[in-house]
């Protein structure tokens, strides 16, 4: 090959590699007609999808400071895990484990709608939030860890990249995809029981009988994160509550999984959510969360509650009856 033509080549390659790895085109992204996903979760508009990684520019000071933040969501652990080389502040779980390829995929439990939207009031905090704020919360529930410093190098990293990912979304909008799903509650409770057999048949092979995941190559974090036990999100946490749970899921899960091709059917969703969330995982002090409780989500597994339905029903449903009931209280 004439040696002039190697560069043309290269560049080629790597317009190649940007493209498949955002996983979508533009018409993709805006010009795709809505979709119904399987039995009976609501409709499925074109949803916002993140800037790839590739595209950060880490030839300016800035973009170098994007790199840093977005490889601190990617590998968490390495960095402020238990064995992390700046420290040890989590449990060795990576942001992007919940935040999925780097909280850019649609439906994913993604940041599309961070930068736009806060701060903002939060009433699991009882006031407003901030972006530092809400990023400490994911550390000390769903890391299971301690806050970072405000103004430490990985949380103005951190801060960077959620502004730079947001690049383009308008101000207090939150853009279709950029939520969790909220699936259709079921006639009935949902089932561990059935969920376990689920799990069994769809889940074990990444994240193992004891939903302890699978560690990486370095030994420092996860290749497959635990679902629960004492490396797993806390009780604390938003996926604890089995309605995210249950949206994350069938979006998400199994590996291969897309909001356009879902897996699972609703209510596999639901009961295999009751199955993770019935396992042990560490405590979070929550007494001081939700002071409205007329705010509460109705799927809050902890009381008291503004109705008199038990714990266990506002866990696991049926959640309709709940629902009518708080509707005439409030």
């Amino acid at each position: 090959m004439k040696a002039f033509l190697i560069p043309a080549l290269i560049f080629l390659i790597m317009i190649v590699i940007v493209l498949a790895e955002n996983g979508c085109t533009e018409e993709e992204a805006h010009d795709q007609p809505l979709q119904k996903g399987t039995a009976g979760a609501e409709a499925v508009a074109p949803a916002w999808t993140g800037w790839n990684h590739y595209q950060i520019p880490d030839y300016t000071a800035e973009g170098k400071q994007v790199r840093y933040g977005y490889e601190l969501i990617a590998n968490t652990a390495h960095y402020l895990g238990p064995k992390g080389t700046v420290a040890a502040l989590s449990n060795g779980m990576n942001c992007q484990n919940c935040h999925l390829k780097g909280g850019t995929v649609p439906f994913g439990n993604n940041f599309g709608k961070v930068f736009a939207t806060y701060p903002q009031y939060r009433a699991r905090n009882n006031g407003i939030q901030d972006i530092y704020a809400r990023i400490n919360d994911c550390f000390q529930r769903s890391l299971n860890g301690q806050k970072l410093d405000t103004a430490s190098k990985e949380m103005q990293a951190i801060y960077a990249y959620l502004r730079w990912l947001g690049d383009g979304v308008p101000r207090g909008k939150a853009l279709p995809g950029t939520s969790i799903m909220k699936l259709k509650f079921l006639d009935r409770a949902a089932d561990p029981t059935k969920g376990r057999s689920v799990y069994q048949a769809r889940c074990i092979t990444c994240h193992g009988e004891d939903g302890a995941g699978q560690p990486d190559a370095e030994g420092t974090g996860h290749l497959y994160p635990p679902l629960w036990g004492a490396g797993s999100f806390n009780d604390g946490a938003g996926l604890f509550r089995l309605r995210s749970m249950a949206g994350f899921i069938k979006n998400n899960m199994p590996l291969g999984t897309t909001y356009r091709n879902p897996q699972l059917t609703d209510e596999e969703c639901w009961d295999v959510a009751a199955y993770i969330d019935s396992q042990p995982r560490p405590a979070f002090d929550q007494h001081e969360d939700w002071a409205l409780l007329a705010k509460k989500p109705l799927d809050a597994p902890y009381g008291p509650y503004i109705d008199s339905f038990s714990e266990r029903q506002h866990k696991y449903g049926p959640y309709g009856p709940i629902e009518l009931a708080q509707a005439a209280l409030k």
